[in-house]
């Protein structure tokens, strides 16, 4: 045989090797579709710190032969038509196995028929309105509701003595269930609401809305921003009016006081109460943990707000889903697990998918901004365990 038949067979054989360590390899393809530029992009990159984080912790658990190929897309803000545009080019084009992400509750909405048709399993890792995991039976949430944490914020504000409070919110879905969850969860208990008022959710100007509640002279004003710069933009409106030396208390769900912002917003925050899933200030180990490796990767003075561990969890929720499948991704074999899933470790405490209804079922905390070490903290002092999305509690399907 000559030396150039010996070459030839030769590269032929190191092809078919290429060519079977290929069909033995298994990509798996996520598209996370977030906010990475526009005014709401400091909460987009919060949850993708979260993404990173986690894969760069436990990329080496994945099963031999498994890659996770992530393909980032960014809708710019709560831009429905945006969102359903890049879905569509990520379950027909690049072939996605799983998506997931979502700051806004249109976007995850405008997502949701295209998910069904596609029977791709798509893992909420951030919006809040309730009615999000109804709209598709290939949808689960790891993240919380709105109405976790404002209906047990409304029955704990009247059982200590708030007798009469205002509500400002945003002007959209997660604002809305806010608002009726905390009235609800008040009134049921006592309270009164003396008055409601729904703010733009894009470019809000404040003033003319905390102005409205302080005449209304209340005991407290529930607010409700989708945090980000929105929450010390309201925080510092808050002080500016005058509100807290009238006597006037700001509560409201932890969005309002978001870890990430919080040094920026100076002592008007110290008192402010607020009911949430997640404190970084939180001494649990698996927080302390947790917050160490964050501080490690992004920066000592840096604070992770709950869109990242929002980020981080939906990813242990994925890394579940790619290990029990050996990277063979089965969408109605992924929702089973994604049903049975749980983490009794989190860094937020022991977390799960509620199987009937594919949301998260989490501790609420009663927080408090108080000084720790002379920085300012969400320190919580009360806990409700193992909450139930109440919405739904109060409204099952027929």
């Amino acid at each position: 045989m000559g030396n150039a038949m010996k070459t030839r067979n030769f590269i032929a054989a190191c092809a078919a090797i290429v060519l079977s360590a290929g069909a033995q390899a298994q990509t798996v393809k996520l598209g996370v579709v977030n906010t990475l530029s526009g005014p709401f992009a400091s909460v987009g990159e919060q949850l993708d710190r979260g993404i990173r984080l986690y894969v760069k912790q436990h990329e080496k658990e994945l099963p031999p032969g498994v890659k996770l190929e992530i393909i980032r897309r960014d809708d710019t803000g709560p831009n429905p038509e945006v969102a359903k545009r890049l879905a569509q080019e990520l379950i027909t084009r690049d072939h996605v196995n799983l998506l997931a992400g979502t700051i806004y509750t249109p976007n995850a909405l405008a997502m949701a028929p295209l998910v069904t048709e596609a029977r791709v399993p798509f893992v909420i890792m951030n919006a809040g309105t309730a009615i999000i995991t109804t709209k598709s039976p290939y949808i689960a949430r790891v993240s919380f509701t709105l109405w976790q944490s404002s209906y047990n914020m409304g029955a704990w504000a009247a059982k200590n003595g708030l007798k009469k409070v205002y509500s400002a919110v945003s002007d959209f879905g997660p604002g809305i269930d806010a608002e009726t969850a905390f009235t609800k969860g008040f009134t049921d208990a006592g309270g009164t609401m003396v008055g409601t008022v729904r703010m733009p959710v894009a470019n809000p100007d404040f003033v003319p809305f905390l102005q409205r509640a302080k005449d209304a002279a209340p005991d407290a004003v529930f607010v409700f921003v989708p945090g980000g710069k929105d929450a010390t933009a309201i925080m510092k409106t808050f002080g500016d009016l005058g509100l807290k030396q009238a006597g006037i208390k700001l509560i409201g769900p932890g969005d309002i006081t978001t870890d990430e912002e919080l040094q920026g917003m100076g002592d008007v925050a110290l008192g402010v109460v607020t009911t949430f899933h997640y404190a970084a200030a939180a001494t649990r180990p698996a927080n302390v943990a947790f917050v160490k490796a964050y501080k490690a990767e992004f920066g000592a003075n840096e604070e992770p707000g709950f869109e990242v561990v929002g980020g981080y969890d939906g990813m242990a929720a994925v890394f579940h889903v790619i290990k029990a499948q050996a990277g063979k991704i089965d969408p109605d074999k992924t929702m089973e697990l994604l049903k049975a899933w749980k983490n009794d470790n989190s860094p937020r405490g022991p977390i799960m998918i509620d199987p009937e209804t594919r949301d998260i079922v989490q501790n609420e905390y009663i927080r408090r901004v108080e000084k720790v070490n002379g920085r300012l903290a969400n320190v919580e002092f009360e806990t409700i365990p193992m909450v139930k999305d109440p919405w739904k509690v109060l409204n099952p399907p027929k």
